[in-house]
């Protein structure tokens, strides 16, 4: 969290923390004073009555999370209380865990424990829908990167059906020279296959070289305002997809190549060098 205070607050009001984005929406600052009205209003012979009371705004905070920063303020249990009309009383109590990822578990055990009409969210099920987002946009670019890998096994099938038809006289010259089907077809395999390492090879080291520099440079800035935080872009480089990619490349780029190398194998050298 980043705070920014402003002066110090010499008036009887309450003191209150604003979000950042909810301060400039509201087009105040540190040391403005703001004032505040209450959901429920008060009881009077008139009927409800809004209640409301001032605040003194003696800083603002940045937690990353757009929709906290535009939407929450801080101030003190006693002033809370009092605002609310809620004298000794909280709406609800936040539980700090050691490790975040057994907060599901501990949610569960509260809510056991405390039972209706008491009930208990960890912070994955309050930010589920970003999460579903964050799923959602990973499965989508799983299946952009699928179909550019495709579109990269389709050019080697067409580089060496155009190898193959260039060539049709020389792989004839071998043939009748005793050169087997079999052999004709790993010739194409390998050339195939070297296109394709190739190709996976200078991706990966492209992609290392991308990786590093915006992990050091804030080239790409995500809007607060779209993906729910304010940041960079986070890099994330792991092992196991960077494995994954490159053995996925390599397998597409082999099925890539069996139709052009069979067609060369069956290629008969009467046809070939009828013309010739």
């Amino acid at each position: 969290h980043y705070f920014s205070t402003g002066k110090e607050n010499k008036n009887s009001s309450p003191e209150i923390i604003l979000g950042s984005e909810l301060a400039k929406n509201l087009g105040v600052k540190p040391g403005s004073s703001l004032r505040l009205v209450a959901p429920s209003g008060s009881p009077t012979p008139l009927g409800l009555i809004p209640r409301m009371q001032r605040f003194s705004v003696i800083g603002t905070y940045t937690s990353g999370m757009y929709q906290y920063d535009s939407a929450l303020a801080y101030t003190t249990l006693a002033a809370a209380q009092k605002f609310f009309a809620l004298p000794a009383q909280v709406s609800g109590i936040a539980v700090e865990v050691t490790n975040i990822y057994d907060s599901g578990e501990i949610a569960k055990e509260i809510q056991q424990e405390l039972a209706y009409p008491y009930w208990a969210r960890d912070w994955i099920s309050m930010n589920r829908n970003l999460f579903a987002a964050l799923k959602l946009e990973r499965i989508t670019m799983f299946i952009i990167l699928a179909l550019i890998i495709m579109v990269a096994a389709f050019n080697i099938i067409s580089t060496l059906i155009m190898v193959v038809m260039e060539k049709h006289k020389e792989i004839a010259i071998l043939k009748t020279m005793g050169l087997s089907a079999s052999r004709v077809m790993r010739i194409f395999v390998w050339e195939g296959m070297i296109i394709g390492f190739a190709g996976t090879l200078l991706g990966l080291a492209g992609s290392l070289v991308i990786c590093e520099l915006l992990k050091r440079y804030d080239f790409i800035t995500l809007p607060g305002d779209v993906y729910y935080f304010e940041t960079s872009l986070p890099v994330d480089l792991q092992l196991f997809h960077l494995a994954a990619t490159a053995a996925l490349s390599l397998v597409l780029a082999f099925i890539a190549t069996l139709y052009p190398s069979y067609r060369a194998s069956r290629l008969l050298p009467a046809e070939a060098l009828r013309y010739e």
